[in-house]
């Protein structure tokens, strides 16, 4: 058997998803995401133009030797077009293999090491008052832990808040749909400094210490600013971090370990094993943050957690709603099978989406499972996806309040 045909989809039910379908010459056909927010014709471009005539005819079992050919083989290593591309494969051909022997993925992966995976939820709100609102909101669903992202006086709209107005489940999406340029936001981290510890001050004093708070910097801060605001936000006891340096310098994260001992989550933006080397042997960061969508595929993620856990360092795979339902499915699938689990970010797809995708995963109380159908568990409706146009949309543009240029 071998691999017949390989196809590119690009569709965009609220959103635009990019999906790799590889159909073996005995018609078992495997799903893969290479979803890149705001650069998603990069890599539907890489699939289509240069990598999907390659996989033709290559036998579809021989996943490591196909990930090598394919990483090796290009020369230009790494970068997310690249890992995304790559990803997309990987995850396709893993999806065949579990068809084919008739379980789901993670049986394949050494079987299940938990009952359920955790996962937060994304609070926020433009005051205390609605931000109050969103976590009340996810508490009552059973989550146990939530990303906690709120306004700053005077700055407008920013990052990871809603601005559909207080609620539970809003449909955040970054990427605006807004022509042939992005939108731009406004920055100001001294007031960013000054005012966020009051708030988990008063999510501490409102719901307890039961509840996991996590935070995301979003790379905003320089290495002594973000050493500042992790050591004033110790006594709130938050789960981890998130971002709270630009990614590119990694001796940025020994400054902020020198000062606190807040957990610090980092790799979002990353792509690849190397660029996580110093912060994993130097125990720099206690959560690695990669999506597998783009680092590399569930092969390489496999082989960057069982790197981490060496050191202590636990999962935190990141899942957004740029992260298609096929790209979820396969960080649950990893998520229920190693054993240095972290916790997996989770923000539910809208209802169009879901009628593109069909899924097998379940909530329940604040934990998905990837659901036992064979393979990922996750089938696209081609017919629904030819309904949905890709439409141009790119992720804002920071800039402070002078007008210089700022990390988004």
């Amino acid at each position: 058997m071998s691999i017949e045909s390989v196809d590119v989809i690009v569709t965009s039910p609220g959103r635009n998803f990019v999906t790799l379908k590889v159909t073996t010459s005995d018609g078992v056909v495997g799903w893969g995401d290479a979803t890149l927010n705001g650069r998603e014709l990069s890599v539907a471009s890489y699939l289509s133009e240069h990598l999907a005539s390659m996989l033709i005819g290559r036998d579809e079992d021989r996943i490591e030797d196909t990930w090598q050919y394919l990483y090796r083989g290009a020369y230009w290593r790494r970068g997310p077009v690249t890992m995304a591309a790559i990803a997309a494969v990987d995850m396709a051909l893993w999806d065949i293999k579990a068809k084919k022997a008739g379980m789901p993925l993670y049986q394949l992966l050494g079987g299940a090491s938990r009952d359920g995976v955790r996962v937060y939820a994304h609070a926020s709100g433009t005051d205390f008052a609605a931000l109050s609102n969103a976590i009340t909101g996810y508490r009552e669903l059973g989550f146990t832990a939530v990303r906690v992202q709120t306004g700053v006086p005077g700055l407008g709209q920013i990052y990871g808040v809603s601005s559909t107005g207080p609620g539970v489940r809003y449909d955040y999406e970054p990427a605006k749909r807004s022509g042939d340029r992005p939108s731009e936001e406004t920055w100001d981290t001294r007031q960013y400094l000054n005012h966020m510890p009051g708030v988990f001050a008063k999510i501490r004093e409102e719901f307890g210490t039961d509840l996991r708070i996590l935070h995301d910097g979003h790379h905003r801060m320089t290495p002594i600013e973000a050493a500042r605001f992790a050591k004033d936000v110790e006594p709130y006891d938050l789960f981890w971090l998130e971002d709270a340096t630009p990614g590119e310098d990694q001796t940025a994260l020994r400054l902020i370990r020198q000062h606190s001992t807040t957990p610090l989550a980092i790799g979002e933006v990353f792509n690849t094993v190397y660029d996580y080397q110093t912060l994993i042997t130097e125990r720099l960061i206690d959560y690695v943050r990669s999506a597998v969508t783009h680092t590399g595929g569930i092969t390489a993620m496999k082989k960057l957690l069982d790197f981490a856990a060496i050191y202590g360092i636990r999962s935190g795979i990141h899942g957004p709603t740029d992260i298609s339902p096929v790209g979820m499915a396969a960080a649950l699938h990893l998520d229920l099978a190693i054993h240095n689990f972290g916790i997996q970010e989770y923000m539910p797809h809208n209802e169009q989406t879901l009628e593109v995708f069909q899924t097998s995963f379940t909530f329940d109380r604040g934990f998905l499972h990837p659901g036992d159908q064979p393979g990922l568990g996750v089938e696209l409706d081609e017919e629904a996806a030819g309904a949905f146009e890709y439409t141009k949309a790119y992720l804002p543009v920071n800039r402070l309040l002078d007008g210089t240029v700022h990390d988004w």
